[in-house]
């Protein structure tokens, strides 16, 4: 108790020096302060060093996806693809599309895998159709089958840019020559700022852009897939469409598709049993209410199919999504067929009015 109280003491009898010494007390506060500002300094001059670092060497800001490396690494060499890979590996398990479609894609994919393995330069693809009809599926399939880098942009981000957007887009095209693979680039909304040069919409940044695009593509490459995807492949400059050997429809999903497409979600978002996945599943995060489902027979599907007509994928996507969110919504979290025609009779609904509100806009 006693070398408590002298230590007490002692510490109040310096903290009473301090306050009483004015100079003491300058020499404090400063030292805390010049603490406080090489800690901030520090961080700061670590995040803007860290930031140049990014900028020459990391992904470029425009790519919003990649399956490349931050920092590529110059000295690593990728391996070329396998026969086996080329023959039997393009068969595009996860994608349901109209057949004779899907033969194509294959056919482009085993083609593209071939072009690498004899160094050969690589065909442009132009995707076309209507919006969620599986053209960034595809294209990030077809990358991984042929043995290529992915990197997806989206038009729409270009014009924000400005006077920067020349830049941006040549820092795309010198990052995918560090790709020992050969890099597929998925431009989506490829009509935001490809459009027509002389068009009125177009401003001098965006007409920049599309010239610093022409300017890097002049060339068959060895290093790049440009993969173009559009709902309005009229729109396009001509000069881009020149680029371009491969085009491709991605209508709307027929009735098959449908059925197929809903069996598919049906089994992703309620019948899948996620329980099994990893011993500490339970322990890392709250499981979600086992979904029971009861008589939802592939006729019952079927007839869903049919009534869906004129549905993309990504809104028979959504569709089952309502579907999986009104079982949670329901006391016994059963999904019966009057809970899910339900939904079905709704989402019909609710897209008629859209394609209405679209017409009329049109219009």
């Amino acid at each position: 108790g006693q070398s408590c109280n002298f230590q007490l003491s002692d510490h109040a009898g310096g903290l009473r020096t301090l306050l009483t010494d004015r100079s003491k007390l300058v020499m404090g506060i400063g030292g805390v302060t010049a603490l406080a500002a090489g800690v901030y300094t520090t961080r700061e001059g670590a995040r803007v060093t860290w930031g140049y670092i990014n900028r020459i060497l990391g992904q470029p800001s425009l790519i919003r996806e990649s399956s490349m490396r931050k920092f590529p690494l110059p000295g690593l060499k990728a391996l070329k693809p396998s026969s086996a890979s080329l023959s039997g590996g393009a068969g595009f398990e996860n994608v349901i599309l109209h057949p004779s479609l899907k033969r194509r894609i294959e056919h482009l994919a085993r083609a593209t895998a071939n072009t690498k393995s004899h160094d050969a330069p690589f065909r442009n693809m132009l995707f076309y159709g209507h919006p969620g009809t599986g053209k960034t599926l595809v294209a990030r399939e077809m990358a991984r089958k042929s043995g290529l880098d992915y990197a997806m942009m989206t038009g729409g981000d270009v014009a924000p840019l400005g006077s920067e957007a020349v830049t941006k887009i040549h820092e795309i095209f010198d990052w995918a020559k560090k790709s020992q693979k050969g890099l597929l680039l998925f431009i989506d909304e490829a009509d935001a700022f490809l459009c027509e040069r002389n068009s009125t919409h177009m401003s001098e940044a965006q007409r920049s852009a599309l010239n610093a695009l022409l300017f890097r593509t002049g060339d068959q490459s060895r290093d790049i897939v440009l993969v173009l995807a559009t709902n309005r492949p009229g729109d396009l400059d001509a000069a881009i469409t020149d680029r371009i050997d491969e085009v491709i429809e991605f209508p709307l999903p027929g009735e098959e598709e449908r059925f197929q497409l809903l069996k598919l979600y049906l089994n992703n978002y309620m019948l899948k049993d996620d329980d099994k996945s990893s011993p500490w599943s339970t322990l890392l995060k709250k499981q979600p209410k086992k979904i029971h489902v009861r008589d939802i027979s592939d006729d019952l599907l079927r007839d869903a199919a049919r009534k869906i007509d004129g549905f993309s994928g990504r809104e028979i996507a959504k569709l089952m999504a309502s579907v999986q969110a009104a079982v949670y919504g329901s006391p016994d979290c059963i999904l019966n067929p009057q809970l899910f025609s339900e939904v079905v009779e709704y989402k019909i609904a609710e897209h008629q009015q859209r394609m209405k509100l679209a017409s009329e806009a049109a219009a």
